[in-house]
């Protein structure tokens, strides 16, 4: 459910009706899995507009190669959306990338290679690299050239949709915490009876409160087809820090008992600190701010 929600949104604005009719069905059906977002590069990071994976028209086929990185469940997928480099010369780099819609599965082990990701966290990711792999035209979601403006839409949905996935991770980090609170009992009495627990906690629900409206207000936008590039990013930034700052309260309220695996505070503690660097970095929302909303100069 979690990659449908935002991979889709470029399927189904700038797809053709041709993509729509092969896919849509058998998506909603549950035959056909579109988990997979090639997007991120391992010189390129953040900076989206610098990816080296071409894809060069030849014999009236594009001809794709190159390597993603952090490419989440692609090896639990049967389609995936890939970002490409189609022109090299556009002076614009917006007007340089191509958005395709790939069945992987007649490729995998010969023009595709997927290799998982090993990390801290309990989340599928992979490296992807493309030899040589020729596609149809027909494979192109939208005009060619434009991929990075269709990709967009899926970029904000995806911190929607993270963002509102940190309100849930905060709210059970402050239950978990709220519940120990209440049963555990040093020097004769709850531990919850002190402020120096109950602060915390409270200045927690505050904080998920307040960003839980902004993920409101996003989507709202987003749902209205309004621009939402700003709004989306705030939510992300705030409800990532809520559920950040609510996963140490909890691993403080619990002391010892925290660290051990039976009460997953340290599995949900690892997991959220994720939030803090993917899809986008915290810094990396800071800078959209300054430059977009406050006007202060570019800074990279």
């Amino acid at each position: 459910c979690h990659a449908q929600m935002y991979i889709m949104g470029s399927l189904l604005r700038h797809g053709s009706e041709k993509l729509k009719e092969k896919y849509l069905l058998d998506i909603a059906k549950g035959n056909l899995r579109l988990q997979a977002f090639g997007v991120t590069e391992p010189t390129s990071g953040t900076d989206t507009l610098s990816i080296k994976t071409t894809a060069i028209k030849k014999n009236n086929k594009f001809l794709i190669n190159g390597q993603k990185v952090w490419t989440s469940r692609a090896e639990h997928s049967d389609l995936i959306l890939l970002l490409a480099k189609t022109s090299k010369e556009s002076k614009n780099k917006r007007n340089a990338l191509s958005l395709f819609l790939i069945d992987m599965r007649p490729f995998i082990n010969k023009e595709i290679i997927i290799k998982p990701i090993r990390t801290m966290i309990n989340h599928s990711t992979t490296e992807v690299f493309f030899d040589n792999l020729e596609i149809s035209p027909d494979n192109l979601i939208g005009k060619e050239n434009e991929g990075f403006k269709q990709v967009l839409n899926s970029m904000n949905a995806e911190r929607i949709l993270i963002a509102a996935e940190c309100i849930g991770d905060s709210n059970w980090f402050i239950q978990k915490a709220v519940d120990y609170a209440k049963d555990r009992k040093v020097f004769n009495k709850r531990i919850g009876e002190n402020q120096g627990i109950q602060f915390p906690i409270s200045r927690c629900y505050a904080e998920t409160e307040a960003a839980k409206l902004a993920v409101y207000n996003a989507a709202t936008r987003y749902d209205a087809g309004k621009a939402c590039g700003t709004e989306a990013n705030i939510a992300k930034l705030l409800a990532a820090d809520a559920s950040w700052n609510s996963a140490n309260a909890c691993l403080q309220t619990h002391g010892g008992f925290g660290f051990a695996k039976e009460y997953h505070i340290e599995r949900k503690f690892r997991e959220t600190r994720l939030y803090q660097v993917a899809p986008i970095s915290t810094n990396f929302i800071l800078s959209h701010i300054a430059e977009h909303k406050l006007g202060l100069p570019r800074s990279f």
